[in-house]
């Protein structure tokens, strides 16, 4: 037996399930042995089996969940920790809809993924906006100052809702923000869907529960090596209830969780504490080799890195080319790389994101070095200045809640005539998944220009319900 599956009682357990014999009776229907039906289907659900009669009994009798959340907890050191098959969206949902009443305010940062602003809808509650502060040098977000913290304070939330680290890799200064929203006894939510190996490894920035925070939200399938859609919820009780956030939890979560993403979050916890620091360190080394054989090639800095911000708010996992310097388009690099077989996390006109996570080895920045280098070559021209993303600039302008915007009549009208109007959608390039509008909040001209701009560049727009743009969805 590995040493990985000693130390995860899920992982053991999903093992043990496929070392045994078994004639189920229940769900799932494929019952691992579908490949008889259809070998392509067989490759795709035989290996799955559920939480419930696979990784423990239907009675769930031997409560390995609970045992393995309770690991997870103990690690991150907090109060409570449950697994989610559902990513962070899940968990995001679960947490606000345990916060308070319809009606009821929060601080949250604009930089906030759709999941949040949509958990606001289901939840009933109000935002109060807080915008980033914006690095003049690259243009990029560089999080929350206590300024506009101490702003939004003054409108009375019943809790802080953070993004960190936000998408191209920045923090806010933590401990401030915490302390100050503590001095209220209200509570401060980190939606850290990017940032799993925080708190792991000397060099990178400390984890939410670390900093103080009441509760984290992590993605295990970003920069760790988990299930696609596999999450972790973590919270302290001191300014949480966490009753409450237990039936949240049961309310928003599916009844039939699969047991690999489970499996996979208990494994990733477990190679976090017994190789995290050695596996981290790993890929530091090789992300900065990387970084340091494409540089070479150019006289001006092309990627983001640690010296560009305040100390120990940058993730230096985070691997972000800054197509602007090279008077290149992120989106043709993209384009270029596609039929080499190399894709990336995300490119606009600006900006090139490539995710490195504990799985990457140091052959495949080898092969991502070797193909990039005479790419950027051919497409390098003059240096433009950085532009800050519309996602990051937009000031929103909130005419009714979104609540009411969710649920009231609407019509779609063409662009020409959307200025003004009431946006009834929640629109956003992807990735990052960040909106320039959200629903309840007019339709300005710059927020019109910028998205199609956007459009125009390469960018797919999200969520819209015409994602040409060719027409607006807005409240009658």
């Amino acid at each position: 037996m590995s040493e990985l599956r000693k130390s995860a009682p899920l992982l053991d357990a999903y093992l043990s399930y496929f070392e045994g014999s078994h004639t189920p009776f229940t769900i799932p229907g494929h019952k691992q042995h579908s490949a008889h039906l259809d070998a392509g289907l067989g490759a795709v659900v035989d290996a799955d089996t559920p939480l419930y009669g696979g990784l423990d009994e239907i009675k769930l009798t031997h409560q390995v969940l609970r045992k393995s959340e309770k690991l997870a907890a103990q690690l991150w050191k907090s109060d409570y920790a449950r697994f989610s098959t559902g990513g962070s969206t899940h968990a995001n949902q679960a947490i606000v809809l345990s916060l308070g009443k319809p009606g009821d305010k929060v601080a949250i940062s604009r930089t906030s993924h759709r999941s949040v602003l949509s958990a606001l809808v289901l939840a009933g509650l109000d935002p109060i906006w807080m915008a980033p502060d914006i690095d003049e040098a690259t243009g990029v977000p560089l999080g929350i100052s206590l300024a506009e913290l101490q702003r939004a304070m003054e409108k009375k939330p019943i809790a802080i809702l953070l993004t960190e680290p936000g998408y191209l890799g920045t923090l806010s200064d933590l401990s401030p923000l915490i302390e100050c929203a503590h001095s209220q006894s209200i509570p401060v939510i980190i939606d850290a869907a990017w940032g799993a190996h925080f708190g792991f490894h000397p060099r990178m920035p400390r984890h939410a529960i670390q900093a103080g925070a009441d509760a984290l939200i992590t993605s295990t399938h970003k920069a760790l090596p988990g299930y696609s859609a596999s999450a972790l919820l973590l919270a302290q009780g001191k300014y949480l209830n966490l009753d409450r956030l237990e039936q949240s939890f049961e309310t928003t979560h599916t009844t039939s969780p699969a047991g690999a993403p489970l499996a996979s979050i208990d494994a990733c916890r477990a190679l976090l504490e017994t190789r995290g620091e050695e596996l981290i360190g790993k890929v530091l080394t090789n992300i900065e080799a990387f970084k340091s054989d494409i540089q070479k090639g150019f006289t001006i800095p092309i990627f983001l890195g640690e010296s560009d911000f305040p100390s120990g708010r940058f993730d230096p996992l985070k691997i972000v080319l800054r197509a602007n310097q090279l008077g290149a388009s992120g989106v043709d690099i993209e384009s270029a790389l596609q039929p080499l077989g190399i894709r990336v996390e995300m490119a606009d006109r600006d900006t090139v994101v490539f995710l490195a996570t504990l799985a990457d080895r140091e052959e495949d920045f080898d092969s991502l070095s070797v193909a990039l280098k005479p790419i950027l070559l051919k497409l390098q021209g003059a240096s433009r200045p950085s532009a800050t993303a519309l996602s990051w600039s937009i000031i929103p302008q909130v005419a009714i809640s979104m609540r009411d915007a969710y649920f009231a009549d609407t019509e779609i009208i063409a662009a020409d005539k959307a200025v003004g109007r009431i946006s009834a959608d929640l629109i956003a390039p992807y990735p990052p998944g960040v909106a320039v509008v959200a629903p309840g909040e007019l339709l300005t001209d710059p927020i019109l220009k910028g998205l199609s701009g956007n459009k125009d560049a390469g960018v797919r727009i999200a969520y819209a319900t015409d994602p040409t743009l060719s027409t607006y969805r807005v409240v009658k």
